[in-house]
């Protein structure tokens, strides 16, 4: 996965040496109830999800330049669904220390230029639960498109299903910045 910066964060791989700042931001249940997974347990749990994110290298660790401190992570991964296009999903998580800071808006904006003028995709894709009011003003920052709520179709880690608010935007749509 290639490194990438903005003015304040490094988007960079995984590494082992991350599982402390993973840890600290996936065992708050405020962080968890806003991606529908289950708040990490231990260090234990974070190491697997520590592994597989080294292992698949397509999740960006966000990193703030001032300290070198993990403070979320950005996945960018194939969206199959949208038959000719070369589309993507994208999908972030933020500690709960730093949210209102405009820090996740930032990493968006940079890995939706990354896709549309290094990777050539031609369409992002973007969902969030509708109680997610954080991640809709992110995803609307950042010029998505609402496209349509898909009902009941999240069920996450406790048994509670969720609709899916779903927005894009089209590498025509994307005005470069």
């Amino acid at each position: 996965m290639k490194t990438i910066e903005t003015e304040r964060l490094i988007l960079r791989g995984w590494r082992i040496g991350d599982l402390d700042d993973l840890y600290e931001y996936a065992k708050n249940p405020d962080v968890g109830s806003m991606t529908g997974w289950e708040p990490h347990s231990s260090k234990e749990v974070s190491l697997s999800f520590l592994k597989s994110f080294i292992e698949n290298d397509e999740r960006w660790a966000i990193v703030l330049k001032e300290n070198g401190k993990v403070i979320g992570s950005l996945k960018i991964y194939p969206d199959r669904d949208r038959g000719k296009y070369d589309a993507r999903y994208i999908n972030y998580v933020l500690s709960a220390d730093y949210w209102g800071r405009g820090i996740m808006t930032e990493a968006v904006k940079r890995v939706i230029k990354y896709a549309f003028e290094e990777m050539n995709i031609d369409l992002i894709s973007v969902f969030h639960y509708p109680h997610n009011i954080r991640s809709k003003r992110v995803i609307e920052k950042c010029g998505f498109q609402y496209e349509v709520t898909l009902r009941q179709t999240c069920k996450i880690y406790d048994g509670q299903v969720f609709d899916a608010v779903c927005y894009s935007i089209l590498k025509s749509e994307y005005c470069g910045e």
